[in-house]
């Protein structure tokens, strides 16, 4: 029998040099940045591709990785050639021709949508992972398929239940942690409106896993309570961006309570990030602040000054709400102190869409909520600017920041300008929570709207889809 165990990737581990493997990840994200991919590379990822794991990289990472070693191809970088391992029809040899695909066949009820099908995005380019298609196809398909079924395949039907422990292994845990990358890269290319009842699938199939399942080895049970945690934050972001805030404060809360259980800091400081976000959202400040505190207790010892800096604009952002102005511009000081560190292997994956353009949009919320209309719409432009335009719900928010600023300040056609781009890229994304503040700027504009730029913003937000 002829034998299937990965083969290590030296070369690649040599071209790696001396740095770390998050040192390593870190130079791969910003690569993958400056020529507009997105990729979600972390020392794991690094740890597994010199593994020879991952025997041939996505689409994304193989342009990141020409880009990175001018020159050289992928062959030279030590993988194999891409029929071999992504499931093609082409002849194979050697034990090739016997391995089994670690990505399972995608059922027929999971056929993926014709790219110009009119009201379904066409499928995307850049999935996050090498072994996302089953995923991403799940994802994009009618409301009849479950996610679940795809995003967890051994999870048939009874397979886990409180009499029956399941064994979870690798491939479980894997498509766990790839069903967070592919919520996280879908709202940011369509928003959260028409995802939310289907993420929620996978969560149950996770949740169901820790239940009943058991693992042979601790890092594996470690993984997965990892994965199902930040599959609870990333669900209940996608609730609380669609508008659903008491259930995305169940979300969050399900992911504290795993990250207790499993003693994961860093899990603990996602899900008090995003109830800190949450409660400002939801008019609780006090709470804001207290959750964005409590982030950044469990994040100390994690070593991302990024993370830190992220908690501290959600502190800030909670004193806002109180109309502590000097409280708000100390945690201001300190975020720009951390960001200003830069990048670091300990930053956590999830953390890809934090740049300069997500501080700057920040410090407008900030802000704004102190009345300070100018300065807040400064910073939303320059937010707007910096923006990558893969980020498309960002950018569709940053741009009705902008409006609602520009419009409480009295600057009526720069609003309703602001307004007209937010509601162009709205033609790609769905947030209910972006439909929310164009619909105050609208209500602010109306006493303008026999002025142009006025005019056209108010018909064009109230024009049927």
């Amino acid at each position: 029998m002829v034998s299937t165990r990965a083969v290590p990737n030296l070369v690649f581990r040599q071209l790696r040099g001396q740095r770390s493997p998050g040192e390593f990840a870190a130079a791969v994200r910003r690569v993958a940045r400056e020529i507009g991919e997105q990729v979600a590379c972390d020392a794991r990822y690094i740890g597994r591709v010199e593994a020879g794991e991952i025997r041939c990289p996505n689409y994304a990472y193989e342009r990141v990785f020409l880009r990175m070693f001018p020159g050289l191809t992928l062959a030279d970088m030590g993988f194999a050639a891409r029929e071999t391992v992504r499931g093609r029809r082409t002849a194979r040899t050697g034990h090739e021709a016997h391995r089994t695909p670690r990505t399972p066949t995608v059922p027929a009820q999971f056929s993926p949508f014709p790219p110009d099908r009119p009201g379904h995005p066409a499928p995307l380019n850049h999935p996050n992972h090498e072994e996302s298609d089953v995923l991403r196809r799940a994802f994009m398909t009618s409301g009849g398929a479950t996610v679940a079924a795809a995003a967890l395949p051994a999870l048939g039907a009874g397979a886990a239940s409180a009499t029956t422990p399941w064994r979870v292994g690798e491939a479980e845990v894997d498509a766990v942690e790839q069903a967070v990358r592919q919520i996280r890269l879908l709202d940011d290319r369509h928003g959260a409106d028409g995802l939310y009842r289907q993420a929620a699938q996978p969560l149950r199939a996770a949740y169901a896993l820790l239940d009943a399942g058991t693992t042979a080895r601790r890092s594996t049970s470690d993984r997965l309570h990892a994965g199902a945690g930040e599959l609870a934050i990333s669900v209940g972001w996608l609730a609380h961006d669609s508008g659903r805030l008491d259930r995305a404060r169940s979300h969050y809360t399900e992911a504290l309570a795993t990250a207790r259980l499993a003693g994961d800091a860093a899990l603990e400081s996602h899900a008090f990030c995003n109830m800190s976000f949450l409660a400002r959202d939801a008019g609780r400040p006090r709470e804001a602040v207290r959750t964005a505190q409590a982030g950044q207790q469990a994040a100390r010892a994690l070593g991302s000054p990024r993370l830190l800096a992220l908690l501290a604009l959600r502190e800030a952002g909670g004193r806002a709400g109180l109309g502590d102005r000097a409280g708000c511009e100390q945690a201001l000081g300190r975020a720009h102190a951390y960001f200003g560190y830069g990048e670091s292997g300990a930053d956590p994956e999830w953390m890809t869409f934090f740049v300069e353009a997500e501080l700057e949009m920040l410090e407008a919320q900030c802000w704004s909520a102190l009345s300070q209309w100018d300065r807040a719409a400064g910073h939303a432009r320059r937010a707007a600017a910096l923006q990558d335009p893969h980020f498309t719900r960002n950018l569709a928010l940053y741009h009705a920041q902008l409006a609602g600023d520009l419009a409480r300040g009295g600057a009526p056609d720069e609003a309703a300008t602001a307004g007209l781009r937010a509601l162009a890229l709205l033609d790609q994304v769905r947030s209910s929570r972006i439909q929310s503040m164009l619909a105050q700027t609208a209500r602010m504009l109306r006493p303008h709207r026999r002025t142009g730029q006025v005019a056209a913003f108010l018909a064009r937000r109230t024009a049927p889809a």
